[in-house]
């Protein structure tokens, strides 16, 4: 039998339904009964007619069911259902055209979606179809059919992710419901929207939050077909993560092995059954994400774009090397971290790794809880820990095909998986990857505080819910210890409310014995108050990033942090510091920096940068900027080219790796003093603020050209291409190096007239195009296009930028 846990009768409002107990209900296949056990099991609500011909009627009745909700809930449940659904959205919504254009990289691919069915089928970054995104396009088509109906804004890019967060609440709700009381999926769905890297995530054009919400939905659809064996269920499930595959590859499949064994040994059929069933989702999940692969490796390359992200224009090699294992092992070929041409010594983005992150961060099983990732997912993180453990343990009796440990197993699966992965991936990893725990984490919570709330009054589970909410306040307490300067009463109140009501609820049991009436009460009050010290820290968190605008490639959550160790968000308050560690501390990325820890690689730092240190103590030498040429004034602030420079200079070092690409060139032009940024790490990580100038110089008779311009790098053609509405050739993709064009095909192209302007990358951009070359190395295709550019076409110089007139060969 199927079940679900109990409710209390229908019109009871919570707080007063805790005080009726669980009823002692008989198990299907009981070893040794448990006269209270911490889920009971009750029957699900009948299934409803199933067929084409009862869809009318169940149309039809849809709004009064939607407002009513189960027939067994009590009648204030759908209105708080409703109601968190209503304020998570306006959360998600408010102010939301802020961020401006978010990531410009997708967001230029939206706009050309929005002007190309070809750009939209392919995910290209300009509608011209030069190249792709290094993404597949699934997670672009809600955005660029918005753009398509609403017409192209930050409002019409963004609103769509936003949609998707209140709806990833809602399948987070309906999937913990389906086994546990409404108040623990009222509670999953609050804690999942409070979440700050949900809150950033879904307001924000990455595709992640696609991927969030079709992870969620396959987690529901299996936890339907564990229910009785569902085949039309499991083949959903498959079905998602077919989808999921189209929007983040591979990232997809970090939950599917723990979800196929989950369904194989506990679907409550025979297990023959149960591997056809699999095989069969297997080949649902084939077809759904296999055909948009199917089409591209099979179309002849020249009737489609490059595909972004790759060394051989292959989808494939991209899905398995650079956004599959590559993220894992550090092998990736092409990219900042793996394949970029750094000098030695040099990682990016975060310094040194001594736990082998190769410049992404140190490695471990701490790293979700580490000082820049902690605040954006590990609010709840401990106590999701506690609670599965606690809900392994309580259900250790309970059949094989039960349903509540069978849910455990799918949520503690997902977080498990998802979690060492991500604590020991040696390749390119962001804070923000982090938002695919965030179900996980609010369903476990949810779970398992309606089980220990229902038996809080047995001495030792309501030592076990004290005992989580005391570890949660704590950790809370440490967490926003690390934003000092951020409402530092918070911390306190949260540490104090947070042990006050995990005292009273450790002490409800004995007095709940001396009166029934009073116990019952300082429970209630305990809840609300441990309700509040535990959200409270995260809800801070995702307030404040809703009240900031986040731009650019990679964006934190949440106020700066002491001693991180990644890069900000561009735009964010200027960004949280980068390399930071001991190099920025918590100083800014381009704004005005704080102050960072003395001997740190402040050299990093571009344009009038936070204090870094003293000159090249632990970093690189005074007067040596970096990426690409410019003057650093040595002392304690770097003010190294990278977006302002000082004048020339001398830019890092050319060397030569495995492979013989140069790092940069030595005597890379530096820009004006003072000039406008050409965009975060020198364009890599952020589009270029256009001026009005300079947008109607590349629109002009810009219909008479298949580009407008060409640009190095995919951000900064994504910006002018967002400043023009025309297409931009992205030349090496995302980083520049991307053998996409070759200098004899860009030649052919400026031969038949269909690029009218080239865009000067400057010192600040050459380390990760290619540059000049290094002693011994060899130019990358785009700085090869660069050099031929530069010597035979008329330049014309607007602000700190040099644009090449195409149509106009020099003498």
């Amino acid at each position: 039998m199927t079940t679900s846990s109990y409710s209390p009768p229908a019109g009871e409002p919570w707080p007063e339904a805790a005080h009726y107990p669980p009823p002692e209900v008989p198990r299907p296949d009981p070893v040794r009964p448990d006269p209270a056990p911490l889920f009971p099991e009750q029957p699900l609500p009948p299934a409803g007619p199933k067929g084409f011909a009862t869809w009318p009627d169940r149309l039809r009745t849809l709004p009064a069911r939607a407002w009513r909700g189960r027939a067994d809930d009590p009648r204030w449940v759908r209105p708080a259902l409703l109601a968190l659904l209503a304020a998570t959205a306006v959360l998600y919504l408010w102010g939301l055209s802020a961020s401006g254009w978010a990531n410009s990289f997708y967001s230029a691919a939206v706009q050309a979606g929005s002007q190309s069915w070809k750009a939209f089928f392919f995910g290209s970054s300009d509608a011209a179809n030069f190249i792709t995104v290094d993404k597949p396009p699934a997670s672009l088509w809600p955005m660029a059919l918005s753009a398509r109906i609403f017409g192209l804004s930050s409002w019409s890019v963004l609103a769509p992710q936003a949609l998707m967060g209140a709806a990833t609440v809602g399948v987070l709700y309906a999937t913990v419901r389906r086994r546990f009381s409404p108040l623990g999926g009222l509670l999953a769905g609050a804690a999942l929207a409070l979440t700050p890297v949900a809150a950033l995530m879904f307001r924000f054009n990455n595709p992640d939050a696609l991927l969030v919400l079709l992870l969620t939905l396959a987690a529901y659809g299996m936890v339907r077909a564990v229910e009785a064996a569902g085949t039309r269920w499991l083949v959903f499930t498959g079905v998602m993560f077919g989808l999921a595959f189209l929007t983040k590859t591979l990232a997809a499949f970090l939950v599917l092995p723990a979800f196929a064994v989950i369904y194989l040994v506990v679907a409550p059929t025979g297990l023959w059954r149960r591997v056809r069933q699999t095989l069969l989702a297997g080949a649902a999940l084939l077809v759904s994400g296999g055909w948009w692969v199917a089409v591209v490796e099979l179309m002849p390359a020249s009737a489609r774009p490059y595909i972004g992200g790759s060394q051989d224009n292959s989808f494939l090699s991209l899905t398995f090397g650079y956004n599959g294992l590559g993220r894992v092992d550090g092998n990736e070929r092409g990219s900042v971290g793996g394949g970029a041409r750094m000098p030695a010594g040099v990682d990016l983005p975060g310094g040194a790794a001594p736990g082998g992150g190769r410049g992404w961060g140190q490695t471990g099983l701490t790293r979700m809880f580490g000082t820049d990732i902690g605040g954006q997912i590990a609010w709840l993180l401990p106590a999701a820990l506690i609670l599965l453990l606690a809900g392994l343990w309580a259900t250790r009796r309970y059949g094989r095909a039960d349903t509540a440990r069978a849910a455990f197993l799918v949520w503690g699966g997902w977080l498990l998986s998802t979690a060492l992965v991500f604590s020991f991936m040696s390749g390119i990893f962001h804070q923000y990857y982090t938002v695919a725990l965030a179900p996980a984490v609010a369903a476990l919570v949810g779970m398992g505080v309606d089980g220990l709330w229902r038996a809080r009054h047995r001495v030792p589970w309501a030592l076990v819910l004290a005992g989580t909410l005391a570890v949660t306040a704590v950790w809370a307490f440490v967490l926003l210890g690390r934003s000092s300067g951020f409402l530092p009463w918070l911390r306190w109140a949260v540490l104090a409310g947070g042990l006050l009501a995990a005292a009273a609820l450790a002490a409800g049991p004995f007095v709940g014995r001396v009166s029934g009436r009073a116990g019952a009460r300082i429970a209630s009050v305990a809840g609300l108050v441990g309700l509040a010290a535990a959200l409270g820290g995260p809800a801070a968190y995702a307030v404040d990033t809703v009240d900031s605008p986040h731009t650019g490639s990679i964006v934190t959550a949440g106020p700066g942090v002491k001693g991180g160790s990644g890069p900000g968000g561009m735009g964010h308050r200027g960004g949280k510091g980068f390399p930071g560690g001991t190099g920025n501390g918590n100083g800014h990325w381009f704004g005005q920096g704080g102050p960072g820890a003395p001997g740190g690689q402040g050299a990093f730092a571009g344009g009038q940068g936070g204090q870094g240190g003293q000159g090249g103590q632990q970093g690189f030498a005074p007067g040596q900027g970096f990426p690409g040429g410019g003057t650093g004034n040595g002392g304690d602030r770097a003010n190294g080219r990278h977006e302002r420079g000082t004048g020339g200079g001398t830019g890092l070092p050319g060397t030569q790796d495995p492979e013989g690409t140069g790092t940069d060139g030595t005597n890379s032009p530096g820009g004006t003093a003072g000039g406008p940024p050409p965009g975060g790490m020198g364009g890599l990580l952020d589009g270029p603020k256009v001026t009005d100038e300079v947008a109607a110089m590349l629109k002009q008779n810009a219909d008479h050209y298949t580009w407008a311009a060409a640009a190095i790098g995919s951000q900064t053609a994504a910006g002018y291409q967002l400043a023009t509405g025309e297409p931009v050739m992205a030349l090496g993709g995302f980083n520049g190096t991307d053998p996409s064009l070759t200098l004899a095909g860009f030649q052919k192209y400026v031969q038949e007239g269909k690029v009218h302007w080239f865009i000067g990358a400057g010192g600040s951009r050459r380390g990760f195009g290619g540059g000049a070359g290094g002693e011994g190395g060899q130019q990358s295709e785009s700085a090869q296009i660069e050099s031929w550019v530069t010597a035979h076409f008329t330049a014309k110089t607007i602000g700190s930028t040099t644009f090449y007139d195409l149509t106009a060969p020099t003498s």
